[in-house]
């Protein structure tokens, strides 16, 4: 299906694009690429289109999602990933924040070389198992013993995809912390203005010339178009009916998957 709500999109110089439902289902330390991603990259460099990937990802490292995807058949360096965990690393050190992680182990390398001696902060990203009572009770216990408590999450997704249905994302967990200690937590990633903005700093492009695509209207497509930038949803991933009208604004374009978006650019291109 291809729905436009706008023909300005069609006229952008670059491309920021989702990883997890764009590229790809993920699936544990696997996952399925979504049919035409990879022809829609290659596409995309045949071309000269310039374009970075952006993503709330927070279950490994760049380097080790670089490969993951690789070995899907894509091909992308861990360079051309704008993810949260080198955002946080460098707000930790800028504010000179010891860090208490309640991550995944596969992205601690991206924390390689902090001070987490007597946390005077909590860093979560999507941990998945673990999430356990003890890790969120820790994490807890932290906060809540500091005068005061500074939480940052990486990313407030409430669902993500895998190739096995929905699964809750940070976002659930960062909220209970919220709740129970009574205070807001700090957000690296989308849909935070910041985080676009070092993607297209990475990009070297200004926002009104660049579109983002994504398969979630609120973080992806909306969060995009209140930093300067025009939004496309695609219906893979997560994508539900009816969510290009769910969001606060609606998405420039509605696309059936990114190859379709990357035809359609190229064709008005000509």
């Amino acid at each position: 299906m291809h729905i436009d709500m706008s023909k300005k999109w069609l006229e952008g110089k670059g491309f920021l694009l989702d990883i997890t439902g764009v590229l790809y289902d993920s699936c544990g330390a696997t996952g399925t690429a979504i049919p035409g991603s990879i022809e829609a990259l290659q596409l995309l460099r045949q071309h000269h289109v310039p374009f970075r990937f952006i993503t709330n990802e927070s279950t490994s490292d760049r380097q080790h999602l670089a490969v993951k995807l690789n070995t899907l058949g894509f091909e992308i360096g861990a360079e051309e990933i704008i993810a949260p965990a080198p955002q946080v690393v460098k707000i930790l050190r800028e504010r000179g924040l010891r860090p208490f992680l309640l991550v995944k182990d596969t992205v601690l390398p991206e924390f390689a070389g902090l001070n987490t001696m007597n946390p005077n902060c909590v860093v979560m990203g999507d941990a998945q198992d673990n999430f356990s009572y003890e890790n969120i009770n820790r994490a807890f216990s932290v906060l809540i013993n500091l005068a005061q408590p500074v939480l940052i999450s990486m990313g407030c997704g409430r669902y993500y995809k895998e190739t096995d249905g929905l699964k809750m994302d940070v976002g659930a967990y960062c909220k209970g912390l919220e709740y129970a200690c009574g205070i807001q937590a700090e957000y690296c990633g989308k849909p935070d203005p910041r985080f676009f903005q070092a993607a297209l700093d990475s990009l070297g492009l200004e926002s009104d010339t660049v579109v983002m695509v994504g398969d979630d209207v609120r973080n992806d497509v909306n969060g995009a178009q209140k930093a300067g930038m025009m939004g496309v949803l695609v219906q893979t991933g997560k994508y539900r009916t009816g969510d290009e009208g769910r969001g606060e604004k609606r998405p420039d374009a509605v696309m059936g998957n990114l190859l379709g978006v990357v035809r359609a650019y190229l064709d008005a291109a000509k």
